[in-house]
Formats: C-alpha cells, sequence, structure tokens
C-alpha cells in the first residue's frame, strides 16, 4: 500500500497524551493512518501522512488532537472539487 504524504514541511497536527484516554477514535477516522494507539495512548505514527482534515480532532472526546482544518492538500481537494477544476495544494509531492 503506498503511503502518500501531504506536507513536506510537517502539520498543524498536534497530540496532548497526557489528555488522551486511548479510546482510538482518532485511528478509526484517520484516512491515512497518521495516528496510531500504542501502549493504551495515542500516538503520531506518520505526521507527514496527515492530510489536515480535522477528522480526528473533531472525533477525540478528549481533547487531546488538534489540526487546522482547511490547510494542506485536503483543503486544496475539496476546494478544487467544489470549483470544478483541478485540486493544487502545491506541496509538490505529487498527491494532488
Amino acid at each position: 500500500m503506498k503511503r502518500w504524504h501531504y506536507l513536506k514541511n510537517g502539520s498543524s497536527l498536534n497530540l496532548n497524551v497526557e489528555r488522551c484516554v486511548g479510546c482510538g477514535a482518532c485511528v478509526e477516522v484517520c484516512p491515512h493512518g497518521a495516528i496510531a494507539i500504542q501502549g493504551g495512548k495515542a500516538f503520531i505514527a506518520d505526521r507527514l501522512a496527515c492530510m489536515e482534515c480535522g477528522a480526528c480532532s473533531l472525533n477525540c472526546p478528549a481533547g487531546a488532537l488538534s489540526v487546522t482544518p482547511g490547510v494542506g492538500c485536503a483543503a486544496a481537494i475539496i476546494t478544487g472539487k467544489l470549483r470544478g477544476g483541478s485540486p493544487d495544494c502545491s506541496c509538490g509531492e505529487g498527491c494532488c
């Protein structure tokens, strides 16, 4: 399985491990496996796989995750579709 890397210089994804309750909701909703559970806590498994869609932070009951949706490749893909054009996030990774 090809692993997409969305933002060359990292992303706005942040995890407060102290607040994590280990429920796994973030893992279930992350479309690209950027987050995983180990030892009963979430951890950022692949920061570059984060497309900044915001699903993890919206579904985290403990508020342990934060991400700035509307930036990066996810925003480019959605905006491109809404405008009827091609997505362009300019990340250079070839994902859009």
